[in-house]
């Protein structure tokens, strides 16, 4: 079972930049490939970064947004550059063994999430 904790939202201006992290605890975290999404409210669950083999992007934020983790650490980090008021949202971090990268209901865990607000 592998348990996690996202921290690092909060509240921006346009153009600004924020650096998520993901905390994981419980499980054999290496093996995971690692997603971040995010929900808008009336909105579903959207795919925005994964990193497995290799790095994943949303088009929506390609260029702006970089994922990286450090195994040693059993982390996992979202870096946001360039935010948009359209990028608020509370941002997920999501685990799987075996997943379909966009697919949130192909991730077996997921964190609470952590509230990114951009101002215009």
């Amino acid at each position: 079972q592998v348990q996690l904790v996202e921290s690092g939202g909060g509240l921006v201006q346009a153009g600004g930049s924020l650096r998520l992290s993901c905390a994981a605890s419980g499980g054999t975290f290496n093996r995971y490939t690692v997603g971040w999404f995010q929900q808008a409210p009336g909105k579903e669950r959207e795919f925005v970064a994964a990193i497995g083999w290799r790095e994943f992007y949303a088009d929506s934020v390609k260029g702006r947004f970089t994922i990286s983790r450090d195994n040693a650490k059993n982390m996992v980090y979202l870096q946001m550059n360039s935010l948009k008021p359209e990028d608020s949202a509370v941002y997920y971090c999501a685990a799987g063994a075996s997943v379909e990268i966009s697919s949130p209901r192909t991730y077996n865990y997921w964190g609470q999430g952590t509230q990114v607000t951009v101002s215009s």
